[in-house]
């Protein structure tokens, strides 16, 4: 590629300039979207044009993860042939939320889009000896992805088995924010949530959780100083 895919030539402005920011820094943009759905999510999940404005912020999260991918050994087609399906399938899900298999389906396909995208940072950050800043917001972004797509598998799990997870509200589901919660408290390691896992396959799932959500900072941290290191004797 030339250089000016990466470093085109100022001054830029209007449409070229977001486009130029898309190229270079598409991690950045993945992790604003995924922090601004997260706040927003609050006072979308109530609502039923409130879940499909969330399932729209979806669609561009896939499009703008698919095109982060384009850059990383990962596959982009196959990216899209995963996302923009499971992206369907959730809208389909949210108009008929007591269909169970499309539920299943449609969670399954969005938490198997969100951890290919994160392989794909990963493999991004780790594909070189250097550390762009757009690196660096890929740490985040995979973070995030990461977030995101265990809790979607809770939702999956929780339309195939009923009971799977527990909290102070009632019924036998728990919202997307309650697990999306619960998703970041094992992600993190810091345990503070009113969500448990009960059944068998959540529990499971949870302690994989816990040990990718180990696993990731210690391998993020550790090659992070390694190249610090590296750069500093040079």
């Amino acid at each position: 590629m030339s250089d000016a895919w990466y470093a085109p030539k100022p001054p830029l402005s209007g449409r070229d300039y977001w486009f130029a920011v898309l190229r270079k820094q598409p991690s950045a943009i993945l992790l604003g979207m995924q922090v601004f759905a997260i706040v927003l999510l609050p006072w979308l999940e109530g609502q039923l044009w409130g879940r499909l404005v969330f399932v729209v912020i979806s669609f561009f999260a896939v499009t703008v993860a698919a095109f982060v991918t384009r850059t990383t050994r990962a596959l982009t087609w196959l990216a899209l042939l995963i996302g923009v399906p499971a992206v369907v399938l959730e809208a389909w899900s949210v108009l008929e939320p007591e269909h169970q298999v499309i539920g299943v389906i449609a969670h399954l396909g969005l938490s198997i889009f969100y951890l290919y995208v994160a392989f794909g940072l990963v493999t991004y950050v780790f594909s070189d000896n250097w550390v762009t800043s757009d690196e660096l917001f890929a740490v985040g972004a995979a973070f995030t992805v990461l977030l995101f797509g265990f809790a979607y598998l809770y939702l999956a799990m929780q339309f195939a088995w009923p009971g799977s997870f527990t909290g102070h509200s009632e019924g036998d589901r728990r919202s997307f924010l309650e697990l999306l919660f619960f998703s970041a408290a094992n992600l993190t390691s810091v345990g503070l949530s009113d969500v448990g896992a009960v059944r068998p396959h959540a529990r499971a799932a949870t302690i994989i959780e816990q040990l990718t959500g180990v696993m990731y900072v210690a391998m993020v941290i550790s090659r992070l100083v390694a190249l610090t290191v590296a750069k500093a004797r040079r």
